[in-house]
């Protein structure tokens, strides 16, 4: 009986032994992970594209794309104007066919002016995107290489509030050495 009585002590110190160096091991590894800090950069993804002759060039091809659809639609005004002020001054010495016939051609050039008016909207939204597309492009493919040279776990856009506090002791802003590289 003392024998069983000494196994069941030594069984029980052997478990809690075990147990104390698992949990030991379990508190080192969490410790190893949280030495293990997220290395990261940030940076304001608008103002890096911004200084980027890429994004100029885009956006003065933007421009006068726009300004060509603008004229556009001054002229398609200005004709309504013209057909309309034509309508109101004759309006009293017309006969009926040719008032109603007027009225038509009236509201076929409005709704021709309006449809036209849609699609440049539409055509300037997809240009617009198209001429951008190699600038994006090109400065994620920068930010990558900065991300990967300098061993980031990731980088943070901060434009728009998109993240409202950063602790820059433990990231490292990569504006300069972002815009650097694409000028």
């Amino acid at each position: 009986m003392l024998y069983q009585t000494l196994m069941r002590k030594i069984l029980l110190l052997a478990t809690l032994f075990s147990a104390l160096c698992l949990n030991t091991r379990a508190q080192d590894a969490d410790a190893e992970v949280m030495a293990q800090k997220p290395y990261f950069g940030y940076l304001s993804y608008d103002s890096v594209m911004h200084v980027m002759p890429e994004y100029a060039n885009a956006i003065n091809s933007y421009e006068n794309l726009k300004t060509t659809y603008d004229n556009e639609m001054k002229r398609s005004e200005q004709d309504f104007n013209k057909q309309f002020k034509e309508y109101v001054d004759g309006q009293k010495s017309f006969p009926e066919n040719i008032m109603l016939k007027r009225q038509k051609e009236l509201q076929q050039l409005m709704d021709q002016t309006l449809q036209f008016k849609n699609e440049a909207e539409q055509l300037l939204t997809q240009a617009k995107a198209e001429l951008l597309a190699p600038v994006y492009e090109r400065l994620q493919q920068v930010i990558d290489a900065i991300g990967v040279e300098r061993g980031y776990d990731f980088i943070i856009n901060t434009d728009h509030n998109a993240c409202p506090f950063i602790n820059k002791s433990k990231g490292e802003d990569i504006n300069g050495v972002a815009i650097s590289r694409l000028k």
